[in-house]
């Protein structure tokens, strides 16, 4: 998910924005990173939307914690200018450190751009920097997905738990829901979106009463793309098959 940011200087105030209701100057290219194992960096497009104003853009990686770091990866540069209407690049380099991280599975981090923008002329001005966070997953070398295979996420299965599905993640992948539905078509309005870890499970809050004995999920891909499972379910266990487009 790309969630959006407020700084309001000189207060230093951070207010909590969604980017439908407002928009970055400074835009990156994606709405997830992917890291993958043994390559020497991965490169992030950015661009100034602004057709007047120069900004400054900055990035930085923080820990599923939240911390800020500088490894086992980090961003280069970590702070570039960037004129009116203009592209630029930032790369994601793993360091020597990145071999400690786990080997069997993805670890998540979190790619943080903020934009500064130029200092105002005028007095008593305040002014407004977005930033933008997004997901950032290390996929150790030898967990490259095969586009020409079956994605990862048909390995998910449901239980049911009482009168609540628990969604069952077998794989070293981490599992984004964002959606929950009886049919393609019609998605529970109260479903709240679930980031299943790998080799894990994670209760999906909703009834089963709402989604039926066939629910349909969707999930977000390395694209940003939300490709559909419909499951089946005989007994307790539900078993998913993709939905074609």
């Amino acid at each position: 998910m790309n969630v959006k940011f407020a700084l309001i200087a000189p207060l230093t105030l951070v207010a909590f924005e969604s980017s439908q209701m407002a928009n970055a100057a400074v835009a990156l290219d994606r709405t997830r990173v992917v890291v993958e194992g043994g390559t020497v960096a991965t490169t992030l497009n950015i661009r100034n939307e602004s057709t007047k104003l120069p900004y400054l853009a900055q990035g930085w990686i923080e820990n599923e914690a939240g911390e800020k770091i500088q490894s086992p990866l980090m961003v280069v540069p970590p702070l570039q200018r960037m004129e009116p209407d203009s592209r630029g690049q930032m790369k994601v380099q793993p360091l020597p450190a990145a071999a400690s991280l786990p080997q069997d599975r993805e670890s998540l981090f979190y790619f943080n751009l903020r934009e500064v923008p130029p200092k105002s002329g005028e007095a008593n001005t305040l002014q407004l920097a977005l930033q933008t966070r997004v997901k950032l997953f290390y996929r150790p070398k030898g967990l490259e997905i095969d586009s020409n295979v079956p994605a990862p996420q048909l390995k998910m299965t449901l239980k049911k738990n009482g009168d609540q599905y628990v969604a069952v993640n077998p794989t070293p992948y981490y599992i984004t829901l964002s959606a929950a539905g009886r049919d393609v078509k019609h998605n529970v309005a109260e479903f709240e979106p679930v980031m299943v870890a790998p080799k894990s499970e994670a209760p999906l809050k909703l009834g089963v009463g709402q989604v039926g004995t066939k629910p349909v999920l969707t999930y977000i891909n390395d694209y940003g793309g939300r490709p559909q499972l419909s499951f089946s379910c005989s007994g307790q266990l539900c078993t998913a098959a993709e939905v074609k487009s």
